[in-house]
């Protein structure tokens, strides 16, 4: 079994009630349907990257000024529910990592088409 540090419970603990707070107490129309896919935290708790993705890509700038300009509701709230010495600065940060996955399994089924028509 692996054993998790407090860092790793703390950001998950952050992850999960900012998600909550975000779908329930946030009403900013520019945030929308998002999904908070990790939060990583500095070792001095003083800052946290909360990374998130969304399905509607063309609105993101709108979606990264909403989160910015909430940051400190949310801050506030999530220090409601979370008793930490030092509650971090929440930096929110687009992920990518499905959209560029998406595109190399694209990529791969492509070649591979390809590959298969050469025989």
């Amino acid at each position: 079994m692996k054993n998790f540090s407090r860092a790793d419970r703390i950001s998950g603990q952050i992850r999960r009630d900012l998600a909550e707070i975000i779908r329930s107490e946030l009403k900013d129309p520019r945030v929308g349907m998002i999904s908070l896919t990790a939060v990583e935290i500095t070792p001095d708790y003083a800052h946290a990257k909360v990374f998130f993705t969304t399905l509607d890509i063309s609105h993101l700038p709108e979606i990264q000024s909403g989160l910015a300009r909430a940051a400190g509701f949310l801050r506030h709230e999530l220090g409601r529910r979370i008793r930490i010495h030092t509650l971090p600065e929440l930096h929110f940060i687009h992920d990518d990592s499905l959209e560029r996955g998406a595109s190399l399994s694209r990529l791969i089924d492509e070649a591979a088409a390809l590959a298969s028509g050469d025989d």
